[in-house]
């Protein structure tokens, strides 16, 4: 199979030679490993198109890539990465080992009560995803084919990290869709983001350990870092994503530095190219670790995404979390921590002390999904859609709310943020609008000591196009009542 639906292929500058641009943009994804052997390329028209230049172009890039022996051609099924690319690959080197980190005692998990559920139903909740039907019918297709052939690790206790061929599917997605720098030994399969983010805390982090947080941040995240100890330290966001300046300034020794870069959480900024070298500069300086949550990354709508902090550092300071739940559906429960490989030891034993291992089923089903090339089609679709249903959301805000809101439709993700003009306050809006049977958040109580900003979080994905005016139309009058 091939991760080239996945891949992000990058429109030419038209200032240079387009032929050659196409042909080193494909020749670095094989050389990077991104495409690995016997990986189907796209069509040269396909590719034209996503490109947006000429087929002729694409067709004179293939055939130089054939020349030099990088892609072969088959007649009747189209162009392939070479069987054998031992000779012109040249991957980056190894991270250089490190001692491993000593794990600490476990603290007392804070006495906090989680907050009440959301009903999962009302329009603008967050975290809900849609499945077309073609999706649909292939997880069911993975599922009768994991179910027809139950090998021996359903009927015993099996790595705690995950299976072997999910984690190395895993690993060739990364290197294709998202160029992070990994082997499948460093993924460790998780119930999802949040426990990802659990397991790297019980690794890294001691009692009063210091560590920077976005601020905003999200509230679940910092109530697991307290729970393992940590002392987080709020820093505040800007238009270019987590201040690493006021990092420095604040908490300059920190063990680890929690982020979110390719989509602020809440606020959908993305951590610009400067800060993101910053940070891995001070990591470095530091000693200290960094913890990429990269929970949306399928869906970025404005361009090709920024290369992760993971894939700049190389895989030496950075622990990279990810998750299906957004991609797939949260009911999924399967996620991945790719770790530094001085980790690896000590993240294997925290896994499974957790609970043992991830379901063996479960796991299964992805591998189908995955293998058989359905997950790279529906991620495919979903990012089209979801795009479609964010405009729709902008539209109807502007249409129906334009008097108290202000959208700021994201780059990326499924929520979108809409702030409340002068003198609102977005806790009785989200109060408001919960009466009339909408779900939008205020954003105001994820601030932990910067000035909070008045704004509603809603949801865009787990919803069709058609439902955002009517449920714009009922937050507008939900509004309408504070101002009465």
């Amino acid at each position: 199979m091939s991760w080239a639906d996945v891949y992000p292929w990058r429109a030419p500058d038209r200032a240079g030679p387009v032929v050659r641009q196409i042909y080193g943009q494909v020749r670095g994804a094989i050389v990077e490993g991104a495409l690995g052997a016997g990986a189907r390329l796209p069509s040269s028209r396909d590719l034209a198109g996503r490109l947006g230049v000429a087929r002729a172009s694409v067709v004179s890039a293939y055939e130089q890539l054939v020349a030099e022996g990088y892609v072969q051609t088959r007649r009747g099924a189209g162009a392939f990465v070479a069987a054998d690319i031992a000779g012109v690959l040249d991957l980056r080197p190894p991270p250089r080992a490190k001692a491993a980190v000593a794990r600490p005692a476990p603290a007392p998990v804070a006495e906090q009560s989680p907050p009440p559920p959301l009903p999962v139903e009302a329009t603008f909740n967050t975290g809900r995803t849609l499945m077309d039907a073609r999706a649909l019918a292939a997880w069911k297709r993975a599922t009768r084919r994991a179910l027809s052939h139950l090998g021996p690790e359903h009927f015993g206790y099996a790595e705690a990290a995950g299976h072997p061929a999910l984690r190395a599917s895993i690993a060739d997605y990364l290197r294709a869709a998202r160029g992070v720098v990994c082997e499948a030994s460093q993924v460790v399969v998780t119930a999802g983001a949040q426990q990802a983010i659990d397991i790297a805390a019980r690794v890294l982090i001691g009692p009063g350990a210091p560590v920077w947080v976005e601020d905003p941040a999200y509230p679940t995240t910092v109530r697991a870092l307290t729970a393992a100890g940590a002392a987080p330290k709020p820093i505040p966001v800007d238009s270019e994503g987590l201040i690493v300046a006021e990092g420095v300034a604040r908490a300059p020794a920190a063990l680890a530095a929690y982020v979110t870069a390719s989509h602020q959480y809440p606020l959908g900024v993305t951590l610009s190219m400067g800060r993101r070298l910053e940070l891995l500069a001070w990591a470095r300086a530091a000693g200290a670790w960094v913890i990429e949550d990269d929970y949306a990354s399928e869906f970025r709508y404005d361009g090709p995404p920024l290369a992760t902090l993971q894939g700049l550092d190389g895989g030496e300071r950075v622990l990279y979390v990810g998750t299906f739940n957004k991609a797939v559906f949260p009911g999924l429960r399967l996620g991945y921590l790719v770790a530094p490989k001085s980790l690896i030891a000590a993240l294997h034993d925290a896994r499974q002390l957790l609970d043992r291992q991830p379901p063996s089923l479960t796991q299964a089903i992805m591998l189908e999904f995955m293998q058989g090339g359905d997950f790279a089609a529906h991620v495919r679709r979903r990012r089209l859609a979801y795009l479609a249903q964010r405009d729709a959301l902008a539209e109807a805000l502007r249409a129906h709310c334009g008097a108290w809101l202000e959208p700021d439709p994201p780059g990326q993700g499924m929520h979108m943020i809409a702030y409340l003009k002068a003198g609102s306050s977005d806790l009785a809006a989200a109060s408001a609008a919960a009466a009339a049977g909408v779900i939008a958040t205020a954003i105001s109580p994820l601030y932990l000591e910067a000035a909070p900003r008045q704004g509603l979080m809603l949801g865009f994905s787990g919803y069709p196009a058609s439902a955002m005016a009517p449920a714009a139309r009922r937050l507008a009058a939900a509004l309408a009542t504070l101002a009465a």
